[in-house]
């Protein structure tokens, strides 16, 4: 495992690709370039058969050098390190000191390569065996080393950044706040980062010594010095921190700015109800689109029940007077028979 960190563009995971990887993914890219020279061949005889022999000779020496040098020079330089071997096993081939290679770093990879993998590649596998990296004689003499570039999902987990304790970012709170982050370069954030994700795995020396000259880089940039008696690492964590709070800050208000502005604008799409006599409510009018609901922000609250206004008691019938009772008839005389003749 590498100890270097440093604040190029590639991350560089301090973690050495070893022979076995590396030897199969040799084995992928000889596949390759076997199958490319096997078919450059066919075409050459198929659409050079008039050629001399002579010829035809120089053209296979051409083929056998374009795939053995030129095609994996070209492979590594516009992938910038990822040949089709290493990208199925995730590996990548840097410079020593982390950044992306060249064409000629490339190039020295592939003309030493001749060397490492003649004589059924003993070369290459006693040099890897022999170097605390990996390297063989190409990464050598080109300067350049070969990397794990996808990790396992525990090493992953592993290189996340430590939180800071919640009372040290209470503690430092006024002075972080105040700080003026503008003038440190992505370079030292990006160290930084990767000192603290990879503290775990370092030598305590070691990492005790890369937070001192990080600190040190970063309190000139920001004028703010490291506390007394607080490590370096957890003033690294706790800057590290506000940085990253006050991007998530602007983020937040960037999109919550274009949130509202859609808002306004579905909010003036919406068309407003005008009363038209002769029209039915709620009556689509024709060649108008309605516009989107506009969601309302906040929990869903419940709606007020309206008020049921009093209903009024029916009214009681008042009883009619009742009719006057008929006056009895009159009884008929005493000793009469009941018939009254005719005056």
């Amino acid at each position: 495992m590498s100890e270097l960190v440093t604040g190029e563009a590639v991350v560089l995971g301090l973690r050495t690709a070893r022979l076995p990887s590396r030897a199969l993914a040799r084995l992928l890219d000889g596949f390759v370039y076997m199958v490319a020279f096997f078919i450059l061949i066919i075409g050459l005889s198929l659409g050079l058969s008039d050629l001399e022999p002579a010829a035809a000779a120089a053209f296979a020496i051409v083929t056998v050098v374009f795939c053995t040098v030129l095609l994996p020079t070209l492979i590594e330089t516009l992938s910038q390190g990822r040949s089709l071997g290493k990208i199925a096993l995730g590996l990548r081939v840097v410079r020593s000191d982390g950044g992306p290679i060249r064409f000629r770093h490339a190039l020295v990879r592939g003309l030493v390569g001749v060397i490492d993998f003649g004589m059924f590649a003993m070369p290459a596998v006693v040099t890897s065996l022999c170097s605390a990296e990996g390297r063989r004689l190409g990464d050598i003499f080109g300067g350049t080393m070969v990397i794990r570039e996808r990790l396992p999902q525990g090493a992953r987990d592993q290189g996340a950044v430590p939180p800071v304790p919640p009372q040290v970012m209470h503690a430092l709170g006024a002075d972080l706040v105040a700080l003026d982050l503008s003038a440190v370069p992505d370079g030292l954030w990006l160290s930084a980062r990767q000192v603290l994700s990879r503290m775990h795995e370092l030598d305590e020396p070691v990492a005790a010594a890369l937070g001192d000259r990080l600190a040190g880089e970063l309190a000139q940039r920001t004028g703010w010095p490291a506390p007394a008696g607080l490590p370096a690492l957890v003033y690294l964590g706790a800057v590290l921190m506000e940085r990253q709070r006050r991007e998530w800050e602007r983020a937040s208000a960037a999109a919550y700015a274009v949130y509202t502005a859609q808002l306004a604008q579905q909010a003036q799409a919406v068309p407003v109800a005008v009363a038209v006599p002769g029209q039915v409510p709620n009556q689509a009018v024709p060649g108008q689109v309605p516009g989107p609901p506009v969601r309302q922000l906040g929990y869903p609250q419940a709606q007020p029940v309206p008020p049921v206004p009093p209903q009024a008691a029916p009214p009681v019938a008042l009883a009619k007077p009742a009719a006057p009772a008929a006056a009895p008839a009159e009884a008929p005389a005493e000793g009469g028979g009941g018939f009254a003749p005719p005056a």
